[in-house]
């Protein structure tokens, strides 16, 4: 039978732009599917809106900050309203760059080496890199769709592009910069649907290469052998598990050209428009774009969060106040 679905779409940030596609690409998906759908925009007010709109389960189409990090997430806990993806500790992990690699880390998962750089410490940014060395990645620390992603080749760069990353919430991750294959791995439930490399004329698959035409190709399966791929399909779902991430999702990684694979990041809400990666790994997994969502929309929840029953307990005495004379 059909639900009413909520698609929480737009949002506060960077990324609305992205999201709304996402939105619009998912309300026909559901519509096609015979659910009914009501279009939520994420924004001031999205607790009033939330309330007004009547639903039974909310699909996220949000991404970024405000949206992907933990905090719409929370609000749904609140109203009681399961919704798909990643819950509240999971959201905010990945969201959470540096934090979500000092996880790697515990799991022997491995990253590529970084520190992160807080905006009153930007200028600082050359001191505190020491003998990082260079080429390295310098990207938001939290964010998404590589909004504010640079490779940086030399020190008189660093600092300026350091400020930049700062602009899109606050702190930057500098990274070591490892060459080789980027792959992304498609998850749904907690099974792996395929993985595909990426491939750009430039350093870095930035914002321009994904959603602006800039020369991106596509290589399903990744060019590389059997035994290679399903190791760093393994690799991209245990670091999944290890943030404790639910639903679906989608991991990208390195593949190193004279080291191991490397996590860079899990995306707890990955895009769902035209261009976007998870879907192109769906269709060739046999899932077309209308089952991928219902997939997601059948894996929709909450966080188990129930009190236990137990005797009530009598108001305490009231405290005596003592004043001092």
């Amino acid at each position: 039978m059909g639900k009413r679905v909520g698609v929480l779409m737009g949002g506060w940030g960077e990324e609305r732009e992205i999201s709304l596609k996402t939105g619009e690409a998912v309300v026909a998906a559901l519509e096609t599917l015979g659910h009914t759908v009501t279009r939520v925009f994420a924004g001031p007010g999205l607790d009033r809106a939330l309330r007004a709109a009547d639903i039974d389960v909310a699909f996220l189409a949000l991404h970024g900050r405000m949206g992907e990090d933990g905090r719409v997430q929370g609000l749904l806990e609140l109203l009681e309203i399961p919704y798909t993806g990643s819950g509240v500790l999971a959201s905010a992990l990945a969201m959470d760059k540096p934090m979500a690699k000092k996880l790697f880390q515990l799991h022997n998962l491995a990253s590529p080496r970084g520190y992160r750089v807080a905006r009153e410490d930007a200028e600082r940014a050359l001191e505190l890199h020491g003998d990082s060395g260079f080429p390295c990645v310098v990207k938001p620390a939290k964010g998404g769709s590589s909004v504010g992603l640079s490779v940086v080749h030399d020190a008189g760069a660093l600092v300026p592009v350091v400020v930049q990353a700062c602009r899109f919430g606050g702190e930057a991750l500098v990274e070591r910069f490892v060459q080789g294959q980027e792959v992304t791995v498609g998850i749904l439930g907690d099974s792996v649907l395929g993985s595909c490399e990426v491939s750009y004329p430039r350093e870095g698959f930035d914002y321009e290469a994904k959603y602006k035409g800039g020369g991106a190709q596509y290589f399903l399966p990744p060019r590389l052998s059997d035994v290679r791929r399903v190791n760093v399909e393994s690799l991209a779902l245990a670091a999944y598990r290890a943030l404790g991430c639910r639903g679906y999702g989608r991991v990208d990684l390195m593949c190193s050209d004279t080291e191991n694979d490397v996590v860079l990041e899990v995306n707890t809400l990955p895009g769902f428009t035209p261009t976007s990666l998870l879907p192109k790994i769906a269709a060739r997994a046999g899932l077309d774009f209308p089952a991928l969502v219902q997939g997601v929309l059948d894996r929709a929840t909450r966080d188990e969060s129930h009190v236990a029953e137990g005797p009530a307990l009598a108001p305490a005495a009231p405290v005596p106040l003592r004043v001092a004379r």
